[in-house]
């Protein structure tokens, strides 16, 4: 027989499931970014389905109490998320870094064109009209 509980962590998880592909549907998430919370969902389903199974790997894993199982799952996913995005950032960072050094180099060499320019007189003046 399902437990009430099941049914609310099945009902969840499943809203969870569908929230994150409603995001990337609507291009909120990309998908880059909905990898990982694709596999959350998926855990967390899996967990709703599986109880049974989540008590006996956390009795083989010397857990005697299944919900701080659980807990520790959702800590791992929480540490591959936060790995995840910091990798993004600091790939957003270098790119950006690169990108002022570009804006500047192309900054100077506009100065360089428009002192050179100024200096030199117009091969053909603009007549007034």
């Amino acid at each position: 027989m399902i437990e009430p509980v099941q049914i609310i962590a099945l009902v969840t998880s499943l809203f969870l499931l569908g929230l994150v592909l409603e995001l990337v549907r609507r291009k909120k998430l990309t998908e880059e970014y909905s990898f990982v919370w694709l596999i959350c969902a998926v855990a967390l389903l899996a967990v709703a389905l599986g109880r049974r199974l989540l008590d006996q790997v956390a009795l083989a894993m010397g857990i005697y109490y299944p919900p701080a199982a659980l807990l520790l799952v959702l800590i791992f996913f929480v540490f591959v998320a936060s790995l995840s995005f910091s990798v993004v950032v600091s790939r957003q960072r270098q790119q950006i870094e690169r990108l002022i050094e570009e804006a500047a180099l192309l900054e100077a060499r506009l100065r360089e064109l428009d002192s050179s320019g100024s200096t030199q007189k117009p091969a053909n003046p603009p007549v007034a009209t």
